[in-house]
């Protein structure tokens, strides 16, 4: 099967790609949107590539890359009572809300912000700058996730 890209959201008073660098590896829960929990239960795959973008940061944008380290698995965090991801309706034997693991790949030193996104060309189409897309975890083209990478890369080469 072919690699897979993707841009997964997070707020930096979550969870940030610093915070993934030194831990190497995460559990990416708490996602409680279908379309999203179907992204990661059923079409993500082991070592698909991931924009890590920080949202509502300043500026919000793209931090860095990840990649899928563990494909869709029950959020276990939705089956414990008094957590802020508990979820009545999903149980071990059903579970409602899946999650996967994040292997962190590199940061980027300045944020590919969401300004430079929407006027790169090539990324017109990306559906983090489309106007109302809030969804915490889209798919990206290959070309879409090149372009970011070589964007994050090539601020680095200018900042050094």
């Amino acid at each position: 099967m072919p690699k897979r890209y993707w841009l997964m959201k997070c707020e930096p008073s979550a969870y940030t790609i610093d915070d993934l660098a030194r831990d190497g590896k995460t559990c990416w829960e708490g996602v409680r949107n279908f379309q999203a929990r179907n992204f990661m239960r059923d079409t993500m795959q082991l070592d698909d590539g991931v924009l890590f973008y920080a949202s509502n940061a300043d500026p919000s944008g793209v931090t860095g890359v990840a990649r899928i380290a563990r494909t869709g698995y029950p959020d276990h965090y939705a089956w414990q009572k008094g957590h802020k991801y508990y979820d009545a309706k999903s149980t071990e034997t059903e579970p409602v809300w899946f999650m996967v693991d994040l292997a962190f790949v590199e940061r980027f030193p300045i944020t590919v912000s969401l300004a430079t996104l929407k006027t790169t060309r090539g990324l017109e189409e990306m559906k983090v700058v489309q106007k109302g897309s809030r969804l915490s975890v889209q798919p990206a083209t290959k070309a879409e996730y090149q372009t970011v990478v070589r964007l994050g890369r090539k601020m680095q080469s200018t900042t050094s």
